[in-house]
C-alpha cells in the first residue's frame, strides 16, 4: 500500500510513522535522497514540486511537469532505485503562478497545470487556491478556496480517469507562507486555531459533495495547517508540542487525515519526531536541504583557496555573488537592510534564495571548477575540521569532493528518517 494512505490509520492505532517530503529539484539533493531510499528497501521516496518551481510553462526551473518526473527518474535509474518506490508530489497547485491576472484566466491556467502534472504522473497533489487574484483581497474567504479548490480537483479528477492507473490523492489546506518562504524575521508564530482547521475541513467536504466530488474528498489524506514551526531569513522558530495540542486532538474526530507540516526545515531531530507523534507526519523540507548543500559548497571553496594553486581566493562565492547582483528578481523583495545586511542574507540566509540560481550558466561553471580543482585531492583532516566540520574529517581523504556535497545533504536527511520511523 502506498505508505501515505497508511499515515492515518497507523496515528489511530497509536503506532505513528512519517514520510519526508523532498521539495527540490537540485540534482545533487535528489540524488542524495534516492542514496538514502536505496540504502532501505523500506524507503519510498516522496519528490515533490511546486507550482513556481515546475509547471506547463516550465516554472524557474524550466522544467515541465513530465520532465521533472523524468529528471528525477533518470537520477534514479542511475542509482539503482525502482520508478515505482518514487511518489511524486504537487505542491501548492493552484493560481498563484499567475495571481497577478483576473481570476478567470489564473485559474484556467492552474487547471491547466493541475492536469499536467496528473498527466506527467504525480499523485500526491496540494489543492491550494487561498491567494487572492487580481482585484481581490490577498486572503479568500474558506467558501471561494474550497470552491476552486473543487474545480482543480475536478481537472485533476479528469485526467486521472483519462491516464489511467491510481487515483491522486489530495491535500487541502494552505495556513503557511506563500511558495518560496516568509520574507521577515519572525519573532510572534501561533499554530492554526483548530476551529480554522476543523472549518476548512467541513467546508471542504461541503463543497466537494456540492460538486459531486464525495469520492475524491474520500482520497484527501491531510490538511495544511501551521503547527508552529518557521524560519524567516535569520531565525528558526522552534516546535512546541503543547502549542498545538488542540489540532492534534482534532485528529481524534477526523480517523482518515492527518496533517502536513510545510517549513520543518531547521527543525531538528527531536522536533521532527514530535511532529511526527503528534500528527504532523508529512515532513516537507526543501531550502534546509540546498542551504546545508551551500554550507558544504563554501566550505570546499575556502579549502580549495587555503590548498589548490592557482585557485583563487573563494571564487565560487564571488560568482555567486556577481550572478544575484546580475538577477536580483529571486531575492530582493525577500532581504531587507543595508548594504551589508543584504550580502549576508543572500548568501546565508536560512530561506535560502541562493537556490535559485545554482542553475544559471555561470554558477554552474563556478561549481564545477570547483569540483575539478578538488577532484583527487585529499584533503587533510585538519582543513575538514576548519571549514566542514559537521562532516566526517575521513570523508576528505578520499578526493571526491561530490560525495562531500552529498553527505552534508545526507545529515539533514538522516535526521528526517530517524524522525519518520515507526514509533
Amino acid at each position: 500500500m502506498n505508505p501515505l494512505q497508511g499515515l492515518a490509520a497507523a496515528r489511530a492505532k497509536g503506532k505513528p510513522y512519517g514520510i519526508t517530503s523532498v521539495c527540490s529539484a537540485h540534482p545533487l539533493v535528489i540524488q542524495a535522497a534516492v542514496r538514502r531510499a536505496v540504502a532501505d528497501d523500506d524507503v519510498v521516496l516522496l519528490i515533490e514540486a511546486t507550482c513556481n518551481q515546475v509547471n506547463q510553462f516550465g516554472g524557474y526551473t524550466g522544467m515541465t511537469p513530465d520532465l521533472f518526473v523524468a529528471f528525477v527518474k533518470e537520477i534514479a535509474g542511475r542509482e539503482g532505485l525502482p520508478a515505482e518506490r518514487i511518489i511524486f508530489g504537487g505542491d501548492h497547485l493552484g493560481p498563484n503562478p499567475w495571481k497577478a491576472e483576473p481570476a478567470g484566466e489564473a485559474m484556467a491556467k492552474a487547471e491547466a497545470m493541475v492536469t499536467a502534472y496528473v498527466w506527467a504522473g504525480f499523485s500526491k497533489i496540494h489543492l491550494d487556491a487561498s491567494m487572492g487574484c487580481a482585484g481581490e483581497p490577498a486572503a479568500l474567504d474558506d467558501e471561494t478556496i474550497a470552491a476552486r479548490a473543487a474545480r482543480l480537483a475536478k481537472a485533476a479528477e479528469k485526467a486521472a480517469r483519462a491516464r489511467g492507473g491510481t487515483l491522486p490523492l489530495y491535500i487541502i489546506g494552505t495556513e503557511v507562507p506563500v511558495p518560496g518562504g516568509a520574507d521577515h524575521a519572525i519573532s510572534d508564530l501561533k499554530p492554526t486555531e483548530a476551529k480554522a482547521a476543523r472549518r476548512t475541513i467541513d467546508v471542504h467536504r461541503e463543497i466537494f459533495a456540492r460538486e459531486g466530488l464525495d469520492e475524491a474528498f474520500g482520497r484527501v489524506i491531510a490538511v495544511v495547517v501551521q503547527p508552529g514551526v518557521e524560519f524567516g531569513s535569520e531565525n528558526v522558530v522552534p516546535y512546541k508540542p503543547q502549542a498545538s495540542a488542540p489540532l492534534t486532538t482534532l485528529l481524534d474526530q477526523e480517523a482518515s487525515l492527518v496533517y502536513e507540516a510545510h517549513s520543518t526545515d531547521y527543525q531538528g531531530r527531536a522536533a521532527l519526531t514530535a511532529l511526527v507523534a503528534n500528527g504532523f507526519p508529512i515532513l516537507k523540507v526543501g531550502p534546509g536541504l540546498t542551504f546545508a548543500l551551500r554550507e558544504a559548497l563554501y566550505g570546499l571553496d575556502l579549502v580549495a583557496s587555503e590548498m589548490v594553486a592557482n585557485y583563487g581566493e573563494r571564487p565560487l562565492a564571488r560568482a555567486m555573488e556577481k550572478v544575484m547582483l546580475s538577477a536580483p528578481g529571486h531575492w530582493r523583495s525577500h532581504y531587507h537592510g543595508d548594504d551589508r545586511r543584504l550580502y549576508l542574507q543572500r548568501h546565508y540566509s536560512y530561506s535560502d534564495r541562493i537556490r535559485y540560481y545554482w542553475t544559471n550558466p555561470a554558477a554552474s561553471v563556478a561549481v564545477a571548477r570547483l569540483r575539478d580543482a578538488l577532484g583527487g585531492v585529499a584533503i587533510p583532516e585538519t582543513l575538514m575540521r576548519q571549514f566542514l566540520p559537521t562532516l566526517p574529517a575521513a570523508l576528505g581523504a578520499a578526493g571526491d569532493p561530490e560525495a562531500v556535497l552529498i553527505a552534508a545533504v545526507d545529515l539533514v536527511l538522516a535526521d528526517y528518517d530517524a524522525a519518520c520511523r515507526p514509533a
